[in-house]
């Protein structure tokens, strides 16, 4: 959906055609115009900030030598205007995908990840090429300018466009997010986290990206817009976590619902709702001093926020009180401008919300050492659920000292006890703070343990805390040496649909660590793994291949996949699978190619190339990109 390559470049194209009867200062001026408007952009999203900064201080270091070429008084020779419009076309390519990175949506750029990744290796290539052209003496280019531009083509020829870990762990939670028939406990705790990795967990940030998506609907009107559904799913699913309205962006793509009767009027921001973006109805005030429609921030405070929306503070208490002076204000505007004001359901009672959660949460951990088993039970099972239900309850009940005695619970035999506990340790590992300093307090054996020998339900909640805790870096690596890999194999072997999902979660995240990836190996990973590509029933193809995608790049896992039937069984998904069993099974073919020709052949004998085309021209965007890579490799193997 980001990718409209042919179009753009020809756009580019036809604009340089026209230039043949432009000055080189003409060009030049535009390309210094063009790197300024890029230094206006500022922050760019959170998946490719790195990639941008690294363009944007390309495109500024080339600056001394766009200068120098200024200065030039004479005429230049056809291969020195080459230079600059290729320069030029370089440039205004990196300005259109920084644009895209720094107003798109975060959302559609993580989903087309690769995408993007491919337009930053097409950009670096293309600022090689013109580069490669320079003729330094003919622009009378210092000696300390062309060092500079050398040594930018030196990092340019090296640079290669690779997928960052978290945007593998981002692609992985997305995966089971997105997932129609995914139920496992961890659902909610995996949209907080992946709205966190994509910086969309404030009010503030959901309104901006819903106002990104309809512009990506609008942009794409009339074309098929592949992730759409999803997209707008994923919204959804991050609003309805902080308790904000839930509508059909497709309703109507350009503007708000509330325009739709009113779009010659402008309606004044301050009259509109923080949550929803509606006109308000009955304003009220909360104590932060915002001002709220109260329909909705009763809603808000009803699902146990303590919150204010808008500026994330902790609120001293939940009373709200209204705010005549701009309800008669609003009045006064609609009578103006003729504009009726929506009439409300008015279904909620608008009572003052009271109870203080924190003084029940401090009893609660002080329960937690009472000397009766039922007592420490019906405690755990109350922190497991408070701990579940939002972000404000994880960071009170860790803050409220809970963590080191559930930590200790976790070894008592009683089974319901340890599930609870494990569970709990799963919900407030949610928050990232949270995650250190349940390592810190050696939780990792004591949930292993439970892995090994608790009950069904605690097996299953002690991989998705694993998987959770394994986000940080440093917890794959205590994991792995804990040994907790082995019965995460067990559980994707023997465990239920449930347990299995959680189990291969878990093993792709603790994966993304080398050592790891051998110690999964060992454990046998692959005969579980090849289960579940047998039992399509289970729904997890995609969730297998991608931890043999990961496996592929290490020598050993290559070894153990490289055999006659899994080739079989790749190409047969390639040829018959669902789409993305399809790109996922071309990946793991290109892996296993790229580093042995003879994986290349066997495919070949089992008829993959037709399959290979048709991806390449009908597939996803990722698998016609892999499908292409894929056929090039071919033809070099067939010419060997």
């Amino acid at each position: 959906m980001v990718m409209d390559e042919k179009v753009e470049e020809n756009g580019v194209g036809e604009a340089i055609e026209s230039e043949s009867n432009s000055s080189s200062p003409d060009i030049v001026q535009e390309i210094s115009n063009v790197v300024e408007s890029v230094a206006q952009l500022g922050d760019y999203r959170r998946a490719h900030r790195k990639d941008c900064f690294s363009l944007v201080r390309r495109m500024k270091l080339l600056l001394p030598f766009i200068e120098e070429t200024r200065e030039l008084e004479t005429s230049i020779s056809d291969q020195g205007f080459t230079c600059l419009i290729k320069l030029k076309k370089a440039f205004v390519l990196a300005k259109n995908l920084l644009k895209l990175c720094n107003e798109g949506s975060k959302i559609n750029l993580a989903v087309e990840s690769e995408a993007v990744m491919v337009r930053f290796r097409k950009v670096n290539d293309k600022l090689y090429r013109a580069l490669n052209l320079v003729p330094y003496d003919e622009l009378g280019i210092s000696d300390e300018v062309k060092e500079q531009v050398e040594l930018m083509k030196v990092q340019l020829k090296r640079a290669k466009g690779r997928t960052d870990t978290q945007d593998i762990e981002v692609a992985m939670d997305m995966m089971v997010v997105l997932s129609k028939d995914d139920d496992r406990n961890a659902d909610s705790a995996i949209i907080e986290r992946l709205a966190k990795k994509l910086e969309l967990h404030t009010v503030e940030d959901l309104q901006i990206e819903t106002v990104a998506i309809r512009n990506l609907v609008t942009e794409k009107e009339g074309q098929i817009l592949e992730n759409l559904d999803q997209i707008i799913d994923l919204l959804n699913k991050f609003k309805q976590i902080i308790g904000m309205e839930v509508f059909d962006i497709q309703d109507n793509p350009i503007m708000h619902k509330t325009l739709e009767k009113c779009q010659s009027l402008i309606i004044p921001h301050e009259f509109l709702c923080p949550i929803t973006l509606e006109i308000m109805t009955d304003p009220v005030i909360i104590a932060s001093g915002q001002t709220y429609e109260r329909e909705s921030i009763q809603k808000w405070f009803s699902s146990n926020h303590r919150t204010c929306p808008k500026t994330r503070r902790d609120l001293d208490h939940l009373s709200i009180a209204p705010n005549y002076a701009l309800k008669n204000l609003i009045l006064q505007w609609c009578e103006a401008n003729n504009f009726h004001l929506p009439i409300k359901d008015i279904s909620i009672p608008s009572e003052i919300y009271s109870g203080d959660v924190n003084q029940e949460i401090l009893c609660l951990v002080n329960d937690l050492s009472s000397s009766q088993l039922e007592v420490q039970r019906k405690t755990v099972a109350k922190i497991r659920l408070l701990s579940k239900e939002n972000p404000e309850n994880r960071i009170a009940i860790a803050n409220s000292g809970a963590i080191p005695p559930l930590v200790q619970i976790l070894s008592y035999p009683d089974s319901k006890i340890q599930e609870h506990a494990v569970t709990a340790l799963l919900n407030l590992s949610i928050d990232e703070t949270n995650k250190r300093v349940i390592a810190k307090e050696g939780a990792i054996p004591a949930i292993i343990e439970v892995l090994q020998s608790g009950s069904r339900e605690g097996r299953e909640n002690s991989a998705a805390a694993l998987f959770s805790l394994s986000m940080l870096d440093e917890n794959k690596v205590t994991i792995g040496l804990s040994d907790g890999i082995p019965p995460l194999v067990n559980l994707l072997e023997k465990g239920t649909v449930r347990g299995k999902k959680d189990a291969a979660t878990a093993l792709f995240n603790l994966s993304l660590n080398h050592l790891n990836k051998d110690r999964a190996i060992e454990a046998g990973i692959i005969t579980p793994l090849l289960q579940l590509l047998e039992d399509i029933k289970l729904g997890m193809v995609d969730e297998a291949l991608s931890i043999f995608l990961l496996l592929s790049s290490h020598p050993n896992g290559r070894s153990a996949m490289g055999h006659l039937p899994f080739i079989h069984t790749l190409v047969d998904f390639i040829k018959d699978g669902t789409p993305k069993n399809k790109e996922c099974a071309t990946s793991v073919l290109l892996e296993l190619g790229s580093g042995n020709s003879y994986f290349i052949l066997v495919a070949l004998q089992y008829g993959v190339y037709e399959h290979l085309v048709e991806i390449k021209s009908c597939g996803t965007n990722r698998a016609q990109r892999k499908a292409n890579a894929l056929l090039q490799l071919m033809t070099k193997t067939e010419q060997i």
